[in-house]
């Protein structure tokens, strides 16, 4: 089980009231509701490894680079970092701490995000992959033949959706392994990505089907003198007026999967990493109860967490 860690603690934090808080007064809203979703997924789908897959470059600069809208709407008005709630960023470190004292694997890489670290560890698995997200970027990693699906939060921990090829082509009409090109085309405006103007989620899975891939695509129009559909007068224009975007935008929307990264074994600690430091971090931040329920998933022992 990979987690999309930044995913999860925000929708963590917007969905656990900031009355939640420490013994001294301040919100820990996205602690809590983070380690209450684990213990539930862990319940819930029983993985036999577990890794929570970092952002160490929540905007990585080769993503900007190739297209200078990726995420730029989420800049802090200085251009310098992420605008994050106020109320959430001290809650990411203590996140960080508990983490390591539990035992429970971290792992980013500098210059990528989550994603790529899940697309690296995803690939490299040697057995079925359940990736938690809320994030629809994920779903081009769903693999039948290799067991990768994800477990889509969008509707909550409560109501997760579980993803696989033939959910795809449910949703949107597109071959199970086709969401990266699908989305290239469409767009994504919660990334910045802009798609090919006037082309919507119909022509794009149109295109898909009739051609293939991006490359298809972009081939055919190339080749295309008499305009038919999908390929009419209209979309072979906006697809010529978009080219220097479908050069970029490729490159920005791809899951990287060949990082490297070492060995992570990502094994489900049976007991806590430090448990007087785990025990020091429950009492400071009110946590004893979700780290009860986090231990109790993990088969810790009743007083692993005094």
């Amino acid at each position: 089980m990979l987690l999309d860690a930044a995913s999860l603690y925000f929708r963590a934090f917007y969905g656990v009231p900031t009355s939640i808080t420490t013994p001294d007064g301040r919100p820990i809203n996205a602690v809590r509701g983070f380690l209450d979703m684990t213990a539930r997924l862990l319940t819930a789908h029983a993985p036999d490894r577990l890794v929570a897959c970092w952002d160490d470059d929540w905007r990585p600069a080769f993503r900007v680079e190739a297209l200078p809208s990726y995420k730029a709407h989420r800049l802090a008005p200085d251009g310098s970092e992420e605008v994050v709630p106020d109320d959430l960023s001290p809650q990411v470190p203590i996140l960080v701490d508990v983490l390591a004292a539990a035992g429970i694997d971290r792992v980013g890489a500098p210059g990528y995000e989550a994603d790529d670290i899940i697309g690296t560890l995803a690939t490299r698995a040697d057995r079925p992959v359940d990736v938690v997200t809320g994030d629809r970027d994920l779903f081009q990693l769903v693999d039948d033949a290799r067991g990768i699906r994800v477990l889509y939060t969008a509707r909550g921990i409560g109501d997760i959706e579980l993803v696989d090829e033939a959910v795809v082509t449910a949703k949107y009409g597109i071959p199970g392994r086709a969401y990266a090109d699908f989305a290239v085309l469409r767009g994504d405006p919660s990334d910045g990505l802009p798609g090919v103007a006037g082309v919507g989620a119909k022509t794009a899975a149109a295109l898909i089907n009739e051609f293939g891939d991006l490359a298809g695509i972009r081939s055919a129009v190339q080749r295309t003198v008499v305009p038919r559909p999908p390929l009419t007068a209209a979309v072979l224009k906006k697809i010529h007026a978009a080219a220097n975007y479908l050069d970029a935008a490729p490159v920005v929307v791809a899951v990287a999967k060949e990082i490297d990264l070492p060995p992570i074994e990502g094994a489900l600690p049976r007991t806590p990493a430090d448990p007087a430091a785990l025990a020091a971090l429950a009492t400071a931040h009110g946590l004893e109860s979700s780290l009860k329920r986090l231990g109790a998933a993990l088969g810790w022992p009743a007083d692993a967490v005094a």
